[in-house]
C-alpha cells in the first residue's frame, strides 16, 4: 500500500493525484541529517502554480507541485537541534542553507547553495533546484533548524490553522511587496491583481497603516472581495484611464506606492481587455506612480514562457518604459520575497488578532483528491484561496 501520495502536473491544464514515494531523510546518495519529515497539515494551492499548470513554463510531467506547506514533525536528523517531533511548523517556501553570505544577510529567497541552476530555491517548482513538492501527504524539510517556524501552542495553531497556513507565501508576499513598495501610515496604494496575493497585499497594507488602498482587476469576484475589508475598487474591464479612475477616489491621478500581484501573464485593460500584454502592470506603474514613489514587484516573471505571445517574451525580455521610471526616480524592488524577513512578527499579528488573513483571501479548504478541481476552480478566476487539507486534520 502507498504510503504518500501527491498533486503532480501532467501537462498544461492537468493536475492529477499520484502515489510518490515516500520522503527520506537524505538528499540523493547522502544522509541528510540537518532535515526533517512532515506529516502536512495544510499545503495551499498558488498563482504560480498556475503559470506551471498552464504550460506558461518549462515544467516537466510529473514534477510534484507545492511550495505552500505547514506540517507535523514526525522525524527530525540527528543534527537538529531545536525543532523535535510533534512540534507545528510553517516551512518558508523559500529553501535555504543559512550558512552562505545572501542567507547570512537576511536574503533567503536568493540562497547560493540548494539550487545548482542559480541562486534561490523552491519546493516543486521548476528550475528551483528539484525539490520534491508539498501538496502531498509526507515531505522532507531540509536545514530545518534554520527554515522552520515553530508555532508556539500546537492547540492554539490548530484553532488560527486557516490564517497560519498563509505563512508559508501568500501573506509575507503580499506584506514583502507593501513593504518593498513604502507603504506606511497615510500612504496611497494601488494593487495591481486582486487574486491571493494581491488581497494578502492589500490586507498587508491596511496592517501597515495605509490611508487609501486602491485594488484594480478584471474580475467582478475578486474585486467584490477586496472591497468586502475595505479597499477602493478599480474594474479594469471599464475604458475609463486608470488615472482618471484613481483621481476619482483619491483626487489625485497618482498614488505614493505601486504593488504589482499579477505578472508575466498579465493582460491588457479597457479598450485592450483579455489581450495578453506581459508589460502592461509595470509600465502602468510608472505611469501613475508619483515622482520619487517606490514599485514593489511580487508577481512572479520568468526567464523562460514558451507560451509568450510576443517573440522576445519568451526569454522574458519585455518592453518596458524605462525611461519614465528614472524621469520620475522611481525604487523598483523584485523577487522572490525572503519569508523569514515577516513570518514570525506576521504570525504573532494573527495570534494576537491584528489580522484575519483568511477571511481577507477567503480560504476554502479541500481534500488531496480535489486539488484537480481547485486548479480548474482557481483558474477560471475563483475569489478564494484554496488550501488542501491531506489528512482531514483542519477544523471546520
Amino acid at each position: 500500500m502507498c504510503q504518500n501520495h501527491g498533486v503532480a502536473y501532467i501537462k498544461p491544464g492537468e493536475v492529477a493525484i499520484r502515489e510518490i514515494e515516500y520522503p527520506k531523510l537524505a538528499l540523493g546518495s547522502r544522509k541528510c541529517e540537518h532535515g526533517v519529515i512532515l506529516k502536512i497539515v495544510s499545503t495551499n494551492i498558488c498563482g504560480s502554480d498556475q503559470h506551471m499548470v498552464r504550460g506558461r513554463t518549462t515544467a516537466p510531467s510529473g514534477l510534484v507541485l507545492g511550495h505552500e506547506i505547514t506540517g507535523l514533525v514526525l522525524e527530525a536528523g540527528r543534527d537538529v537541534e531545536f525543532i523535535k517531533p510533534g512540534d507545528l511548523v510553517s516551512v518558508p517556501f523559500n529553501i535555504a542553507c543559512g550558512r552562505c553570505r545572501n542567507c547570512k544577510a537576511g536574503q533567503t529567497g536568493i540562497c547560493l547553495n540548494v539550487n545548482p541552476s542559480r541562486p534561490g530555491a523552491a519546493y516543486g517548482y521548476v528550475d528551483m533546484g528539484g525539490w520534491v513538492g508539498g501538496q502531498a501527504e509526507y515531505v522532507m524539510v531540509p536545514y530545518a533548524d534554520f527554515n522552520l517556524l515553530k508555532f508556539p501552542d500546537k492547540d492554539q495553531a490548530m484553532n488560527k490553522i486557516k490564517d497560519l497556513t498563509l505563512l508559508s507565501d501568500i501573506f509575507p508576499t503580499g506584506f514583502h511587496g507593501a513593504v518593498m513598495a513604502g507603504v506606511g501610515p497615510g500612504s496611497i496604494v494601488y494593487i495591481a491583481g486582486a487574486g491571493p496575493v494581491g488581497l494578502a497585499c492589500a490586507a498587508s497594507c491596511h496592517l501597515l497603516g495605509a490611508a487609501v488602498v486602491i485594488v484594480g482587476d478584471m474580475i467582478r469576484e475578486r474585486l467584490d472581495q477586496a472591497k468586502s475589508f475595505g479597499c477602493e475598487i478599480i474594474d479594469l474591464r471599464e475604458k475609463t484611464p486608470l488615472s482618471d479612475a484613481i483621481a476619482a477616489i483619491t483626487g489625485s491621478p497618482e498614488v505614493d506606492s505601486f504593488v504589482d500581484c499579477v505578472g508575466f501573464e498579465a493582460r491588457g485593460h479597457g479598450a485592450e481587455s483579455g489581450t495578453e500584454h506581459p508589460a502592461t502592470v509595470l509600465n502602468t506603474a510608472m505611469t501613475i506612480t508619483r515622482a520619487g514613489g517606490a514599485i514593489g514587484i511580487p508577481g512572479l516573471y520568468v526567464t523562460g514562457d514558451p507560451g509568450a505571445r510576443e517573440e522576445s517574451a519568451k526569454d522574458g525580455t519585455l518592453r518596458i518604459r524605462i525611461g519614465l521610471g528614472w524621469a520620475k526616480s522611481h525604487s523598483f524592488y523584485t523577487g522572490q520575497c525572503p519569508v523569514m524577513k515577516y513570518h514570525r512578527q506576521l504570525m504573532n499579528a494573527i495570534l494576537f488578532d491584528k489580522i484575519q488573513i483568511a477571511k481577507a483571501v477567503n480560504v476554502e479548504v479541500i481534500t488531496l483528491k480535489d486539488a484537480p478541481r481547485g486548479y480548474r476552480d482557481f483558474d477560471k478566476g475563483a475569489a478564494k484561496k484554496f488550501v488542501i487539507d491531506p489528512h482531514g486534520m483542519i477544523p471546520n
